[in-house]
């Protein structure tokens, strides 16, 4: 299959420092993306975007490819996943002279990934004429409830209009579960997130952003009781 899955990896993550190598339940947690976009066997090449020698060694060792770094214009705070993708595409086509139809951003702290959610996205981008497909996870507790504070230090309703509803009666939300994007190559140049996207719904036990060390703890949990419920 002409996919490419394109691991973003930097060295210079500053919530957490060097969060994509950190030993997660006994291996760098980048390890998980890796092995996962190999387990699918979706992806004619999985390579991971990184700046960092320490990095690019370790997603070797993990059977990643890195065939170029990333340029110092992509590896700060201000860049974003898509010039990352770009850079990685163009570089591609310029130094190897390969293209792809079918691209995957993996995050590299997403060890929850679930292969059947790949297989699921690829096969909705496929099918539907969507431009991207990445999963969703619901909002805990309905943000209709949603409070926000004044300047005075006082609580208001954002949306009043909800102050008698109940929970259970109100429109289920959803945001970004951050792991994983499938796209059309021949569509980047125009995609607007999240413009003509279809997704995947993933349950909450199976989602965790981790920006912090009680996140990642919480992920090391999750991980560990999907592994006893499979």
């Amino acid at each position: 299959m002409n996919n490419v899955a394109i691991i973003p990896a930097r060295g210079g993550s500053k919530r957490i420092p060097r969060k994509n190598i950190l030993e997660f339940n006994g291996k760098p947690i980048i390890a998980y993306s890796i092995e996962s976009a190999l387990k699918s066997t979706l992806f004619e090449e999985v390579m991971v975007s990184t700046d960092d020698f320490e990095i690019a060694e370790i997603a070797k060792k993990y059977g990643a490819k890195v065939p170029f770094f990333r340029s110092k214009l992509n590896a700060d705070d201000h860049s974003s996943t898509m010039d990352v993708i770009n850079e990685v595409l163009s570089d591609y086509s310029a130094k190897l002279g390969k293209q792809f139809q079918f691209i995957c951003c993996i995050y590299p702290t997403a060890p929850l990934i679930k292969l059947k959610d790949l297989h699921e996205g690829y096969s909705k981008l496929i099918l539907n004429n969507f431009t991207s497909v990445f999963p969703i996870v619901a909002f805990s507790y309905p943000i209709w409830r949603g409070l926000e504070l004044n300047d005075e230090g006082k609580i208001s309703m954002i949306w009043p209009e909800f102050i008698d509803s109940r929970s259970q009666d109100l429109k289920k939300v959803y945001h970004d579960a951050g792991q994983w994007y499938w796209f059309k190559n021949e569509n980047l140049s125009i995609w607007n997130w999240p413009d003509n996207s279809g997704t995947v719904i993933l349950s909450d036990e199976n989602v965790q952003d981790i920006d912090t060390i009680s996140d990642w703890k919480l992920a090391e949990m999750k991980y560990n009781l999907n592994i006893e419920t499979d």
